[in-house]
């Protein structure tokens, strides 16, 4: 069966916060465009998950009349506590001594999975087309320019073979492309590799965040309160911080960030997630609740100094895809519309003057770094790297003076130049980490987790989860690491089975919530995501 082919003006990869702030600013700009928006969820929203507190000042400038429109933001942030946690006790930090970046004052609590599939309604009343269920699993490529993708095929049983109801994938042209596919993009992965866009930046850098609702009592719920935790429980093993928001409706959103550069192949975030819960400065707000969702997504948060090149010949990489998360704020959905919206204005103008289309986006960098966005991004350059580089306590205490008291204008920068899966321990030299049992209250195992995102695969499709070399789990990641992929992973996707004498690794990637911390953390780098069947994938009520 041949392949249809669609042509459009603009085509954006992934509808979530920075692709449709761009499909919006397009049409705002010029009404004419043929703008279209495919995302691999089942719908708009599927696969966002964010904290979240959400910063407007991006959605002042894109639609200054949000508020009146109905958007999702009706809970304002009240108030701010910030803990020092150790196994059995706690501090409360003085405000004075917090950065002033971890401060949400004029902040809401907000769903980012509501938000985008509000701001699809505000596209498509524009007149973007939008198309769920589609993924993008290739680029076109023609003459060295991105002309385009071609959505994946449906229909193919496990072993590649077509089955009844077959169809082949769609080249979706376009005269621009922009890529908006968030942290790990598949293709925005090929895009940095292909056209050598990180050759100039320091290694990008990630984290795992982990989030719950809980529907509470009453009595245990302060709409608009945020608490954010540091210390306990990856004291020594890790790094990253913890979050405890009081959103609308007696719901509870917690979770859990650990840094991706972890060293101790024994450590498990899952469980680290599950035991915080259990300290008293966060069950005391969820004791006597209801755990009603659960999810996990890769967060790319290396900031300004592992931003790639983000324009290449045909198209732009776009907010997560790129990296532009403000990891000072533990905010990156503002900043995914602003870069979205400086795509468009870019795109938008190039389109009028030459309506052919074609490869030149150079504009885009004087555009970007011309912007508040990439002066936040500059002040807040040392954040990560000082975390990385002195520890919780010493890079909070460094971070405190950068941003209360220089701005973030310190006259130097530091880097942090080992990428996140360079620097595992032999499992035979770390310490082995004992995890208490689930107790079916606070901490939960992983597969009834699973079940409530709401996951879903076509059962036969071929595994989106690639091994350059299928010996490597075994001879190399379980002979050094004790294979980690089994603990790294939040959803019980890699398990190691003995087999007549001989041990293998099954690769359950149905259980997939599509986190991408597998294709980042292989300490052997053997493991590439890619998308399966369109549509496939968590189904994400509300987060």
């Amino acid at each position: 069966m041949e392949r249809e082919s669609m042509e459009f003006d603009v085509l954006v990869v992934g509808a979530g916060p920075s692709g449709l702030s761009s499909a919006i600013r397009l049409k705002q700009l010029n009404p004419e465009l043929n703008v279209c928006v495919v995302e691999k969820g089942a719908e708009v929203g599927a696969h966002i998950l964010s904290g979240a507190v959400f910063e407007p000042r991006a959605l002042d400038e894109l639609l200054p009349e949000w508020k009146s429109q109905g958007a999702p933001l009706t809970t304002e942030v009240t108030g701010d506590d910030i803990y020092l946690l150790n196994a059995d006790s706690s501090r409360k930090l003085s405000n004075a001594i917090v950065p002033k970046t971890m401060h949400n004052h004029g902040n809401y609590i907000t769903s980012i999975g509501n938000l985008c599939r509000w701001l699809a309604e505000q596209a498509e009343g524009l007149g973007v087309e939008i198309y769920p269920g589609f993924a993008a699993a290739e680029l076109i490529v023609d003459q060295g320019v991105v002309k385009g993708v071609i959505t994946g095929d449906m229909g193919v049983d496990a072993d590649g073979n077509e089955k009844e109801g077959y169809m082949p994938g769609m080249e979706l042209r376009a005269k621009y492309t922009l890529l908006s596919e968030g942290c790990r993009g598949h293709l925005g992965k090929q895009a940095i590799a292909q056209f050598n866009l990180d050759k100039d930046a320091d290694p990008q850098h990630y984290g795992i965040g982990f989030k719950e609702i809980w529907k509470v009592p009453a009595e245990q719920h302060q709409p608009g309160k945020v608490v954010h935790t540091a210390g306990w429980p990856l004291d020594g093993e890790g790094s990253g911080g913890g979050y405890l928001y009081h959103a609308e409706n007696q719901e509870i959103w917690v979770g859990l960030i650990i840094d991706l550069n972890y060293s101790n192949p024994h450590l498990s975030p899952f469980e680290e997630f599950q035991r915080y819960k259990t300290h008293p400065v966060i069950a005391q707000y969820l004791s006597g609740g209801e755990r009603t969702s659960y999810g996990a997504r890769a967060i790319t948060k290396g900031g300004l100094n592992a931003l790639p090149k983000q324009h290449f010949p045909g198209g732009i990489l776009l907010g997560c895809d790129a990296g532009t998360l403000n990891f000072a704020k533990i905010k990156g959905t503002h900043t995914a519309m602003k870069s979205g919206m400086i795509a468009a204005e870019v795109v938008a103008k190039v389109l009028t003057d030459d309506h052919q289309g074609g490869d030149d986006l150079s504009q885009y960098a004087e555009a970007f770094n011309s912007s508040w966005l990439y002066q936040e991004l500059h002040n807040a350059r040392n954040f990560g790297p000082a975390m990385h580089k002195f520890g919780s306590l010493m890079g909070g205490a460094f971070n405190y003076l950068d941003q209360n008291w220089f701005g973030g204008k310190l006259p130097f920068t530091l880097h942090d130049t080992t990428a996140d899966y360079d620097g595992m321990q032999l499992a035979a030299n770390a310490k082995p980490i004992d995890y208490p049992k689930p107790d079916g209250k606070l901490s939960f195992d992983r597969l009834s987790s699973v079940y409530l995102s709401n996951i879903f695969h076509e059962e036969s499709q071929p595994c989106h989860l690639k091994l350059a070399d299928t010996e490597i789990p075994v001879k190399v990641n379980l002979a050094k690491y004790q294979e980690p992929a089994q603990r790294y992973c939040p959803a019980g996707v890699y398990e190691v089975v003995n087999e007549s004498g001989e041990d293998k690794l099954v690769i359950n990637s149905q259980n997939c919530i599509h986190c991408k911390t597998c294709d980042i953390k292989d300490p052997s780098q053997n493991i590439t995501w890619v998308v399966p069947e369109g549509g496939s994938g968590p189904n994400y009520p509300n987060m």
